[in-house]
């Protein structure tokens, strides 16, 4: 591993620490309308620091990617100052419903489950989820997967997909974050990993040719995600988002950070 590769997995590993600590101090964020987000002159915005390149954090520790700039271009829009709170994949949803922040811009994928606990705007991302393994391993349909090791990490996408298309048989290893399951794949505790093709992209710059994509197991839309029964927070998000797709500011942070277009988003 780099000095470089060791520096950012040590920044990783204390931000995903420091959010821990964070649920024990994090100031209640509790805003029901744009307008008193801007009362209050600031937004606390909930992000990802472990799911490159949507979240990360840069060489000073502090949270970046292209979340972050897309939080960033929503507090500009608001004329607020912007507070970024690190956040996990499992804590992600219980750190907007305690109002420890205002909205979620995490890589939260869009699902009927998640619907039920808070309210989405209209997609301004996508992801592709694999399951990325061995290339030795045989895996071409969800019943080779009976017998073979699979990291995901816990409460994601991948997870709940995996979840349900396994057969039985299949040892589903359950990790705090995506650094932590891909350390497993690379360590050989598991066969393969389930996760977007852009941490699929980070192991092969590490491992080289060892593994392959084997199957796509969802196409994820991700979206700002608020407390339920804030019509006026969601018609802002959904402005916010209508207006910097049309505008092209989107697309630039998506090429940016994903070298490639955003994607077609649907109209919520």
């Amino acid at each position: 591993m780099t000095r470089f590769n060791r520096r950012q997995l040590f920044a990783t590993t204390a931000a995903i620490a420091c959010s821990t600590l964070l649920a024990a101090w994090a100031p209640s964020a509790l805003a029901q309308s744009a307008d008193e987000i801007k009362k209050k002159g600031s937004i606390t915005i909930g992000m990802l620091v472990d799911f490159p390149p949507y979240g990360t954090v840069d060489t000073a520790n502090k949270p970046d990617g292209y979340d972050a700039d897309v939080a960033k271009l929503l507090a500009k829009d608001l004329g607020v100052t912007l507070n970024l709170v690190p956040v996990t994949g499992p804590n992600r949803i219980p750190f907007l419903l305690t109002n420890k922040v205002d909205v979620l811009v995490a890589s939260l994928a869009v699902t009927p489950e998640r619907a039920k606990q808070v309210q989405f705007s209209r997609p301004y991302s996508a992801a592709t989820i694999v399951l990325y393994g061995e290339k030795k391993k045989n895996i071409k349909t969800p019943a080779d997967l009976k017998g073979v090791r699979v990291a995901v990490a816990r409460a994601s996408t991948q997870d709940t997909t995996l979840t349900a298309m396994a057969p039985e048989g299949t040892e589903i290893r359950r990790f705090d974050d995506d650094a932590s399951a891909m350390q497993a794949l690379l360590s050989g505790q598991v066969d393969a990993i389930g996760c977007s093709t852009t941490v699929a992209a980070q192991i092969a710059k590490r491992a080289g040719d060892a593994y392959e994509n084997k199957l796509i197991l969802k196409q994820q839309l991700m979206a700002v995600a608020m407390r339920q029964e804030q019509p006026d927070l969601l018609k802002t998000m959904n402005d916010f988002v209508a207006r910097n797709t049309a505008n092209g500011e989107l697309n630039k942070l998506y090429q940016k950070w994903l070298k490639a277009d955003l994607p077609a988003m649907p109209v919520n």
